[in-house]
């Protein structure tokens, strides 16, 4: 594991180093496919560099923050777009923005409040419904994800269901108090105002709800100006405005697939995110099917796929395994330096 950690921290020097190269030599040249030239090393190193890994959850945050985000951002900094578009921010501003998964809230547009355009009805309207504090959510969830890996220590008696169910909420609560993690510090030193990653993704109301409004947010916001945007725009002048965003949804979710190795997965749920689109559009002023029934039909086509489409393929190839032997190495650590760390304190 030691060796693990300096492999980790080399790998990070790397990256920042890269970025530095990004601030201080790329940032001037011309925006355009010069600069999008002189990335191509940088864009290289954030792919490869993960590999250099071979801890699940290091090495899985590190591909995500550095051969994901970093990359895309990148790409839209090379012309001028994104997150990292000018007035150019300060470069420890700049290193945290690009490798991160941070958004920055953008202050209201004046008159929000008297803001009644129709567009935003299916928008979720609080990242908080319940109202309770957001930090207190996160240690609830810290605790909740706790008794799902002592779950783990029964996993030969458990039913191979209830061992997929866990693994669900797994990947959920995993994704969103790593997500949580990393953006804390950067919060905290430097003040920003950062959007949740995550928004209760488990009160989704639809296929586009979930995918849109409320799961992995970083991510859509990076794929919608990178993918969706401009292949609505490509098809709109092939099929017409009315369909063009068909292929831009199914396009977006076959990257997302490419991305995450479990291809099939995203595909399926691009088509029917697609079809959702068409289907509402349709019957939304005609019918519409209440809360109560679309949330728990939508949570339950997420779950029954991945138990299809997404955990096998991790399963096979012993990620789950891998995932869990880390959870005890990581307890067995608390363990023994935790009293030793009070015992230091008390003297």
């Amino acid at each position: 594991m030691d060796a693990e950690i300096k492999n980790f921290i080399k790998v990070w020097i790397t990256a920042i180093t890269s970025l530095c190269y990004c601030y201080y030599i790329v940032a001037r040249i011309p925006r355009g496919m010069i600069r999008l030239f002189f990335l191509l090393p940088v864009f290289y190193l954030f792919t490869m560099l993960p590999c250099n890994l071979n801890s699940f959850h290091l090495g899985g945050s590190t591909a995500f923050f550095l051969g994901w985000l970093g990359n895309f951002k990148l790409l839209l900094f090379a012309f001028d777009q994104g997150p990292l578009s000018p007035p150019l921010p300060k470069l420890l501003h700049f290193i945290s923005i690009a490798c991160l998964p941070i958004k920055l809230k953008q202050d209201p547009p004046p008159n929000t409040k008297n803001n009644k355009n129709p567009s935003h009805k299916n928008t979720p309207k609080s990242h908080n419904p319940t109202k309770v504090p957001r930090s207190m959510l996160l240690v609830i969830k810290i605790l909740f994800l706790s008794m799902i890996i002592c779950a783990y220590d029964y996993r030969p008696n458990l039913h191979s269901y209830v061992i997929l169910v866990l693994y669900c909420c797994n990947t959920y609560l995993v994704g969103e108090i790593i997500l949580a993690l990393a953006a804390a510090p950067v919060q905290a030193i430097f003040g920003f105002k950062i959007e949740p990653q995550f928004n209760e993704p488990y009160l989704a109301t639809s296929l586009q709800d979930f995918w849109g409004h409320r799961w992995n947010l970083m991510v859509t916001s990076i794929l919608r100006p990178t993918i969706y945007i401009p292949i609505r725009r490509i098809s709109a002048n092939v099929i017409g405005s009315r369909w063009a965003t068909l292929p831009a949804i199914i396009s977006t979710f076959i990257v997302s697939g490419l991305a995450h190795e479990v291809t099939w997965f995203f595909v399926l749920h691009g088509i029917c995110t697609a079809v959702e689109v068409v289907v509402k559009k349709a019957v939304t002023n005609k019918w519409q099917l209440h809360r109560a029934i679309s949330g728990p039909l939508t949570i339950g086509f997420v779950v029954v796929t991945s138990f299809w489409l997404f955990f096998p393929q991790l399963i096979r190839n012993g990620m789950d395994q891998k995932a869990i032997k880390e959870y005890s190495i990581l307890a067995h650590f608390v363990k023994v330096n935790l009293p030793l760390q009070l015992h230091l304190d008390k003297s």
